[in-house]
């Protein structure tokens, strides 16, 4: 039986919002348990498995499908172990590193800059490099640009034709290091601003007239002394975008399973996911006072829910299911996202195969889709639309004494005209109706596309891949000037209005 409870949102349809950048919807591949190897890349001797160069032709597929923007690569905390030089070349001569941060697994190198960036040509994606800073040299990271960016004659460039590509992919996105204040050096944020300077002084020039996106290693959650001390001593002219990292855990020391959770898990869980808004507003409203005009970015390049890992796997690997949860938290942050698009600018959700709240699960030559997935897939509407900005007179999803919205939201009109509407429903137990007047929208037509499942836990499995699918939405009413939704509990909804 439905609850009776009603939500209205208005949307502000007079209003222009900013547009919702596509690249709010990217994503993360680290050398980190199967994500590369055993899940992107099988290797070039791979016969079994159907792959261009290695990389599996059905997750190239699946990622294409969902449009992504870019992917981030190679870390995390293995991009500050890292380096480049060691991965190009006759993969016969590449030496081994040792993956202390995630499994102490030795790695061969096979899978190094031209085979990443061959496969963002691949996805039809744009690669985001995060560079060595930690263990690396300004002229080791200087080198790596000159080697992917530059066509010109240079030693690096030439070497990169020796290494047999011509041209140059032009790589537009630099992260300087990976969360420098633990696993990227355990550096202050003093310190770490003046290295930052260091590096970006060897990044563009005089005038950055390669454009390319020079990304701070930002602060983790709430850390707001290391957004001001970064923006206060890092000049505007040598830094385009900062990054914030923010995981859903309940606690770092028992983060609970990613399947069998109770009631309590779940509302917690989603009480660390709805933590994104306070730390955007909070972080937002730090760089607005050193870039009152907005220039610089506010980059959520980690993001996601983090469990213990599934039974039996190495507990580096951090190989974990993925339910209708985690499409809440999903749903809820991408949402957002969206209505915070005139700072954040790109976000990557962690990570995109097999690993924390992945949108793909493989085993050998099987692959599934996540419930994250298909949220991902839905949203796919907004990339690049203009937000909408509404205002939700809201309902409360209780637990004792605390208690959430149980309704998020975010709206975009694209460059057709087509409005598109997002609607997640987190409480566990309760229906909402959803009232959203619709004068000025000059509807025509609207239609729907719902993931819901019975139970908060379901998940898909390479025995039932398709337990939890997105399928036709058709509970609403069209009433005068109001279109009237009815919103079941756990779910994701994206309307479509003409």
């Amino acid at each position: 039986m439905y609850a009776q409870k009603k939500v209205v949102i208005n949307l502000e349809t007079q209003t222009e919002g900013p547009q919702i950048s596509k690249h709010i919807y990217g994503h993360f591949a680290e050398h980190l348990g199967r994500c590369i190897y055993g899940g992107f890349y099988v290797g070039d001797d791979e016969t079994t498995i159907p792959n261009t160069d290695g990389v599996r032709n059905d997750i190239v597929d699946a990622l294409k499908e969902l449009q992504i923007p870019n992917l981030r690569w190679p870390g995390g905390c293995f991009a500050d172990t890292y380096h480049w030089q060691d991965g190009i070349g006759p993969k016969d001569q590449r030496p081994t590193i040792v993956n202390r941060w995630w499994g102490d697994v030795t790695e061969d190198n096979s899978f190094g800059t031209h085979e990443f960036l061959n496969m963002c040509e691949l996805l039809d994606t744009e690669p985001y490099l995060s560079g060595n800073v930690g263990s690396g040299t300004v002229k080791e990271f200087a080198d790596w640009m000159q080697y992917v960016n530059n066509d010109g004659v240079s030693p690096m460039s030439d070497l990169r034709r020796e290494n047999g590509r011509e041209d140059a992919w032009g790589v537009r996105y630099w992260g300087v290091g990976n969360e420098a204040w633990g696993c990227g050096g355990n550096m202050t944020a003093e310190y770490y601003a003046n290295v930052y300077r260091q590096f970006a002084t060897y990044m563009g020039g005089w005038t950055n007239d390669g454009k390319v996106m020079r990304i701070a290693s930002g602060a983790s959650s709430n850390d707001y002394n290391w957004t001001e001390v970064l923006m206060k001593n890092i000049p505007n002219r040598l830094i385009d975008g900062i990054a914030l990292h923010h995981y859903s855990v309940i606690d770092w020391g028992a983060k609970g399973p990613a399947v069998d959770f109770n009631e309590e898990q779940y509302f917690t869980i989603l009480q660390r996911a709805y933590e994104m808004e306070e730390l955007v507003t909070k972080h937002v409203a730090i760089m607005d006072k050193y870039d009152p005009e907005g220039k610089i970015d506010l980059i959520v390049d980690e993001w996601g829910g983090w469990y213990e890992v599934e039974e039996g796997t190495n507990p580096g690997f951090l190989y974990q299911q993925n339910t209708m949860r985690d499409a809440m938290i999903a749903g809820m942050t991408l949402n957002i996202f969206n209505n915070h698009a005139d700072r954040v600018k790109m976000a990557n959700l962690a990570q995109a195969v097999n690993v924390l709240q992945a949108v793909i699960l493989t085993d050998e030559e099987k692959m599934i889709l996540t419930p994250t997935y298909h949220v991902m897939r839905m949203y796919t509407a907004h990339h690049d639309a203009t937000l909408i900005p509404m205002e939700i007179e809201n309902v409360s999803y209780k637990r004792g004494e605390a208690e959430l919205p149980a309704i998020s939201a975010s709206a975009s009109v694209d460059k057709d005209g087509k409005k598109h509407i997002s609607l997640v429903n987190i409480d566990s137990k309760e229906a909402y109706t959803i009232s959203i007047p619709l004068a000025g929208l000059k509807k025509s037509a609207v239609t729907g596309e719902i993931l819901v499942s019975d139970k908060i836990q379901n998940h898909n499995s390479f025995d039932e891949p398709n337990k939890v699918i997105p399928t036709v939405f058709k509970d609403y009413k069209v009433k005068g000037d109001q279109l009237e939704v009815t919103l079941p509990a756990v779910s994701v909804v994206m309307l479509e209005v003409k």
